[in-house]
């Protein structure tokens, strides 16, 4: 049976890459959707498109979260936190006022949405939250995204247990080819989708939809919580 129809599934950034993939396989799958988003426009979209509800939230706005989850239907089922994209660049140019803005949001933000869902996620539902394989070994100007990559395992594990029944996993991508990847790498797009293809296991680049495909397995999946799961086409076995 599947797991997720007639649930209500919150997708927190799902106007686009991940987050919008995850929304139209959920609501494929049969479950009503909440989707937030800064820009109004791709909301419109979304809610033509998939018929969901729309909410306009700047996750940097703390009383505006609040007041976004005090006025969801109760329960929800299920809550994706699309995660920001990384913040590369090396420790002696860093702007400690970015820093501080970009680790707000890699690891408080995560913190403020675990805590509203404590009180309306249903028994058993979900939070999932996404983070990267990427900054896992050390490099030059990753400092700052390993910080939250390695924080985000700690919040996971923390938080599956502090707010039981509530199941909370986290998503780890490699590069995944989407918009965000391609304003990254510019015109060097192309030669890192020819690499990844060459080297990893699987013989082919990660899209969105595969990630979005592991989120909806954590949502449905009832014995999962507590663990950081890698979708990566096998990238981190690969020197």
């Amino acid at each position: 049976m599947n797991a997720l129809d007639g649930t209500t599934v919150v997708v927190i950034g799902g106007t686009a890459g991940i987050g919008l993939a995850t929304a139209r396989q959920a609501h494929a799958a049969g479950a009503r959707l909440i989707v937030t988003g800064r820009d109004e426009a791709r909301l419109t979209r979304v809610r033509d498109e998939l018929g969901a509800t729309t909410v306009v939230l700047d996750l940097f706005d703390t009383a505006a979260l609040t007041t976004f989850f005090a006025g969801l239907p109760e329960p929800v089922d299920h809550v994706l936190l699309s995660g920001p994209g990384p913040a590369y660049g090396p420790i002696r140019e860093i702007d400690f006022e970015d820093a501080r803005r970009e680790l707000d949001a890699h690891l408080l933000t995560p913190l403020r949405v675990a805590r509203e869902c404590a009180d309306r996620v249903r028994p058993g539902g979900s939070l999932t939250l996404i983070s990267g394989t990427g900054a896992r070994r050390p490099g030059h100007g990753m400092a700052l995204i390993a910080i939250g990559t390695a924080g985000l395992s700690s919040i996971t594990a923390n938080a599956a247990l502090e707010l039981a029944p509530l199941r909370v996993n986290t998503v780890a991508a490699g590069f995944v080819d989407t918009a965000l990847s391609a304003r990254l790498l510019g015109d060097q797009l192309d030669q890192r989708r020819d690499e990844l293809r060459r080297t990893l296991p699987t013989g082919r680049v990660v899209g969105p939809d595969d990630v979005a495909a592991l989120i909806l397995h954590l949502m449905g999946n009832p014995a999962l919580t507590g663990g950081v799961h890698d979708v990566d086409g096998g990238q981190k076995l690969v020197r």
